[in-house]
Order: structure tokens, then sequence, then C-alpha cells
């Protein structure tokens, strides 16, 4: 538990990708503490010690039709459940993770536990982590839109089977997985086996190791093209000056709120001039509460990096978006770099 919330652990990934095999690795290596799992199919990989929840796949369309407040009623019912049973000392909640099916669209799940009263005050989302298959991955996210959504919404993505995939189509899937989510860890798994950080914490700057504050040389390798293209692309933006904190949250929300599903995903570090940074975390126009850190020791520098994965929209107009609003208040900001791609 952490500040009296308990971390929620979402797990995703396209259909064969691995994410019950490595899950099932994942939890045999943690130490037997209050672990829930909540899954919409049965796996096997060894679950079966944990405390195991199935939940079928519905969803509640609110008020306004917008497909990304889809809300999980089931999901909600079944967090409450087990808060109240931890509440009465019958059960442990150290952590709970949440397995979708293969076809998800991880969102609704994240805006049902945000968004919700009391699941907001007990619980919060820790990663979300995406399971792509090295074999099939390329062509999975050439036709199939939900592929695309689960990586998108992932702070972590996760290249399984790489025992038995080909190395150059491995380097290409990582290129073209770094293109659509720049701001996400890649890793590798072979044979079953997790990553040792697959269910760790994720900080830092976006799209960089947060030990030296640079970003990955292959995620700036350009774009991968095979010969299928979306309309989703990718804005990269630094500051040097510190951003004006009210300003950029007004103007955060009025852009969410007008464009709704077009802003993808929004994740970054911004500097506040103050001692340390704020954490920027968001899927579509939902926003994670804003995390601040104490201070700048994981980083060589300070300064704002905000990655912005859209679609339908061109990135120049987010950009123009922001610094005209800066200025309008007095706050115009430096700008150090922009990266814009176009995702192929």
């Amino acid at each position: 538990m952490s500040g009296g919330r308990c971390p929620i652990d979402v797990i995703t990934g396209f259909l064969g990708s691995g994410k019950t095999t490595l899950l099932g690795d994942a939890l045999a290596k943690r130490p037997s503490d209050g672990t829930s799992v909540i899954v919409n199919e049965y796996g096997q990989a060894g679950l079966d010690h944990r405390l195991l929840r199935r939940v079928e796949e519905r969803t509640t369309l609110l008020a306004g039709g917008c497909v990304c407040c889809n809300r999980r009623d089931d999901l909600i019912q079944e967090l409450l459940a087990m808060l109240n049973a931890h509440q009465k000392g019958e059960r442990p909640l150290d952590r709970v993770v949440i397995e979708t099916t293969g076809l998800a669209d991880p969102a609704p799940i994240l805006f049902s536990i945000l968004t919700h009263p009391v699941l907001a005050h007990h619980y919060f989302i820790e990663t979300v982590v995406a399971c792509l298959d090295s074999v099939n991955g390329n062509a999975q996210i050439a036709a199939y839109p939900e592929a695309v959504k689960q990586i998108v919404s992932a702070d972590k993505i996760i290249i399984t089977k790489t025992d038995i995939g080909d190395p150059e189509k491995i380097e290409r899937l990582e290129r073209r997985v770094a293109s659509i989510n720049p701001a996400a860890r890649v890793l590798m798994a072979a044979r079953g086996a997790a990553p040792p950080s697959m269910l760790a914490p994720v900080e830092g700057r976006a799209g960089a190791s947060p030990a030296t504050g640079a970003r990955p040389a292959r995620e700036t390798e350009g774009v991968l093209s095979e010969g299928h293209v979306t309309d989703i692309k990718s804005l990269s933006v630094r500051f040097d000056a510190p951003l004006n904190w009210q300003a950029f949250g007004v103007w955060l929300s009025m852009l969410l709120q007008h464009n709704g599903e077009k802003i993808m995903r929004v994740k970054g570090i911004v500097d506040m001039g103050e001692a340390g940074p704020i954490v920027l975390n968001g899927v579509q126009h939902i926003i994670h509460p804003p995390k601040h850190l104490p201070d700048w020791r994981d980083y060589e520098t300070c300064g704002s990096e905000i990655v912005f994965i859209t679609r339908r929209i061109e990135p120049e107009k987010i950009m123009g978006s922001l610094i005209a609003f800066q200025r309008i208040i007095g706050a115009s900001p430096e700008i150090r770099e922009i990266d814009s791609s176009v995702f192929r």
C-alpha cells in the first residue's frame, strides 16, 4: 500500500501474446503477499495459488457516447468487493493485478478506476504493461486497432517469445513500437520468463533512462514503414525554462476536453521552477493525479519533456496552441527541441 492506497497493475496484450504466462512467472517470483488477480480468461501458468477472480467483459456507455468513457461496471464491483473484504479483515489487499482480454482497450479500465469516487481514493494505477508477440506483432499492429491502443496505453511494452522470433524482425518491431509510443520502456522476454521489472513502478523522464536522462538510441532511429499507414502521430517537446503549472493545467484540460480520443496519450515530466518536477501521465482525456517528485536527483538537468501521441490531429497544432496559451498569460516557454513523427 502507498499512502493508504493499493497499487493496481494492468496487464494487456493482443491475443496469443503470452501475457498470462508472463504474469504467472512474475507472480511466482514475488513474495506471497496480498496480491489479487482479476482476469477475463482463466489462465494456467501458476495463477491458481493466488486470489483469482474472473469478470465478464461488460461496459456501460456514459452520457455523450464517447467510446473512451465506457465504464467497466463489472470491474468496479470486483474492486469494491475486494476493498470491503480487506476493511473487514477477511482478506489482505496489498496489490491488484488486472489482466485484460486480448482484444481489450485499456482506456475504459483506467477511466473506471481514476474517475470513481471510492476507487480513486483507495486505489492508484502503478503501471500498465502491454505484451506484444515478436513473431506476429507487426501483422497485428497493421491489422488491429486494438493492438495499437494497447501499445499507446502502456508504460512498459514487453516483446515476447524472442527465443523463437527472427532477430531482424524483432529489431524492426522494437523500432516500430518506439515510433508508436516513444514514452514507454521496451523490454524483452524469452521462454515465458517475465522481465524482473515487469511489475515494478515506472518513474522518470518520458522516453528516457532515469539514470542518465538520455533517450535510448533506438527510439530516435525514425519510423518504420510496413506498407500500412495510420493516422497516429507523436510529438515530443522539451522546454528549458519552467512552465507555468496553472496555465499549463488549464491548457491541457481544454485540449483534452475538446479533442477527446484524438489525444491518445500524454506523458512527461514538467519543470515548474521548484525543487522537483511533476510527473504527468494520461490516457485519452483521463489524467492520472499528477505526482510531485521532491528533487531532480535522477536527471542530469532540469527542464520539461512531454510526449503526445495523437490520432487525426496534427502535432504542430498542439505545439502552436501551447505556445500561444503560455504567451497570453505572459509565460512564454523556451523550446529546446521538438520531435514529430508519423506512425506508418
